[in-house]
């Protein structure tokens, strides 16, 4: 499922310059972790695919070494986070009438991308950002409390806690929805 390349690596071994095939390999490396985690952030399937668009330019864009993979993977996600932040803080969103709740159809969207419940992930994304973010960064994308506490910038307890709360919270969507049926 999920290949790496050391792209900084082939940026020196070709004079600061990828090969197509080599876009291509990294592009499908990340793909679907980069898109997932846009979607998570800013509900929404058109600006989950503006900011992965955004966030390959800029990654692809700047040749940096990493001491690992999961380095690389961590900044890559960072990179993720932060422009969907922009796009939330950003005028267009201020200035325009949001939608209070996401289309649980959308969440349709992650069916082709990889073996994930959609029960669960379409409720998830019906939780608060605080709840939302670190609960898939775990279950998800396999994030220790310790890594998504950095990423998050945020301290350990705090996450420990948005864990527990998010899945409380998570657990209750769930058991009303079984029961309305």
């Amino acid at each position: 499922m999920y290949r790496h390349i050391k792209w900084s690596d082939k940026l020196k071994n070709k004079g600061g310059k990828m090969q197509k095939g080599d876009i291509e390999y990294f592009f499908t490396g990340y793909y679907s972790m980069v898109f997932r985690v846009a979607y998570m952030e800013a509900k929404s399937k058109a600006d989950a695919d503006d900011i992965t668009q955004e966030v390959f330019i800029r990654v692809l864009g700047k040749a940096q070494e990493f001491a690992s993979e999961e380095h690389e993977k961590a900044w890559i996600i960072r990179v993720t986070i932060n422009l969907c932040r922009d796009l939330l803080k950003s005028k267009w969103n201020r200035d325009t009438v949001g939608i209070d709740n996401i289309n649980i159809y959308e969440c349709e969207d992650f069916a082709g991308i990889g073996n994930y419940d959609n029960e669960v992930l379409s409720n998830l994304c019906l939780l608060d950002e605080k709840y939302r973010r670190p609960l898939y960064l775990f279950y998800y994308e396999d994030y220790s409390v310790r890594e998504i506490s950095e990423l998050l910038a945020v301290p350990e307890n705090t996450v420990k806690t948005n864990l527990r709360r998010g899945r409380k919270k998570l657990g209750e969507i769930i058991s009303k929805e079984r029961e309305n049926i």
